[in-house]
């Protein structure tokens, strides 16, 4: 929106030349961070006490780990969240680009799949009947192969031709693979992954909130170095024209996790639940996708890598099919919960992983 209102007015109106630096990238990333940032803490006060006041609060599981008996119901705040990036996207972003357009798909249907889930619950009084497992599988992988089937057909996929399909790990400076139309299962198994690994991650106050933030970061900076020619070429990364675009989506996230955590750091007064959670997990997979690194997500992301597995060993391995428990608790922050660790604890040592990991991702640029 300012986007485009700016660019008309430069144009038309000698005077409002200084609008030509809507045209720059580096800009509007700054600028849509704020925005977001300022828009979270702004609104959050209003926000949080309209969703107490209207009952959307979670019901603490009292066997989650020792101290959990007789803890504060806090209110699912994801709709301050997603509500802030959407509008920092439409006001700072190209909407009618094919990379915008995606994110904002990803964006609104993983937050309306987050929200029912979380109404269910509120309407059922428990955290353990919200949508089934298969239900929002199903949903998950449905957008999943839709995107991927988008990404890959070269008459709307925003990449140039021939490129989508190239896999691209780290550390290696030229494509590993062509998966074909293979890539459109990749894709989706990749978006469904990550959403549901920073999903299994929010369980204690903050605790996802500065691990996202950490890793949409590193992907804005990579979007920003493959949509810039001369960049591109120096660090012998292919040039995507247009990607800019998810580097602004990615300050936004950003700017809208900081705004986020002040409300959400210990003790929290709100919580992601599944509608923020589902929003940021699945649209950090569909910016993997995008920027051509989807392997990258198992460094930066690793905390949520890490997340994820302790609960499928735990759960499908070990209680399925060994009988047996590897972990006090899973996922991976509950059984240090479990073992004594106070939360804040537990929290800041994750951040620091996650500010680490992206410090090694970042290096990925150069080591090739």
């Amino acid at each position: 929106m300012i986007y485009y209102l700016g660019n008309y007015l430069h144009r038309n109106v000698e005077a409002l030349s200084f609008l030509r630096l809507l045209d720059s990238i580096s800009f509007r990333v700054i600028a849509g961070a704020i925005t977001a940032l300022l828009l979270v803490i702004a609104c959050g006060g209003p926000a949080i006490l309209h969703f107490y006041r209207r009952g959307h609060r979670d019901v603490p599981r009292d066997y989650a780990h020792p101290g959990a008996s007789g803890r504060q119901a806090k209110a699912y705040g994801g709709g301050l969240l997603v509500g802030a990036i959407l509008l920092s996207i439409l006001l700072w972003c190209k909407v009618m680009t094919v990379f915008v357009l995606i994110c904002l798909a990803a964006v609104l249907w993983f937050a309306a799949l987050g929200a029912i889930d979380d109404r269910l619950k509120v309407r059922h009084g428990t955290s353990d009947r919200g949508l089934s497992e298969r239900t929002k599988l199903a949903l998950q992988v449905l957008f999943g192969l839709v995107f991927g089937a988008v990404y890959v057909f070269e008459a709307v996929s925003p990449l140039p031709p021939g490129t989508a399909t190239l896999l691209y790990v780290p550390f290696v400076k030229s494509p590993v693979l062509d998966l074909s139309w293979m890539y459109v299962p990749f894709a989706a198994f990749t978006v469904v992954a990550v959403a549901n690994a920073v999903n299994l991650a929010d369980g204690i106050d903050g605790l996802a909130t500065v691990p996202v933030a950490f890793a949409v970061a590193v992907y804005g900076v990579f979007a920003y170095v493959s949509s810039h020619a001369v960049i591109s070429a120096f660090l012998i990364f292919p040039f995507f024209p247009g990607v800019g675009e998810v580097a602004v989506i990615c300050a936004i996230v950003f700017g809208a996790c900081l705004g986020f955590l002040w409300f959400n750091c210990y003790p929290a007064n709100v919580i992601m639940g599944d509608t923020g959670s589902m929003t940021l997990g699945g649209l950090l997979g569909t910016v993997a996708v995008l920027v051509k690194q989807e392997f990258l997500f198992l460094l930066v992301g690793g905390v949520f890598v890490g997340e994820a597995l302790s609960s499928l060993v735990q759960e499908k391995i070990g209680v399925h099919w060994l009988g047996r428990r590897f972990l006090e608790r899973a996922p991976l922050h509950d059984h240090f919960r479990v073992r004594g660790l106070a939360d804040t604890k537990v929290v800041v040592r994750f951040w620091l992983v996650a500010g680490i990991l992206a410090l090694c991702g970042l290096a990925t640029l150069k080591i090739r």
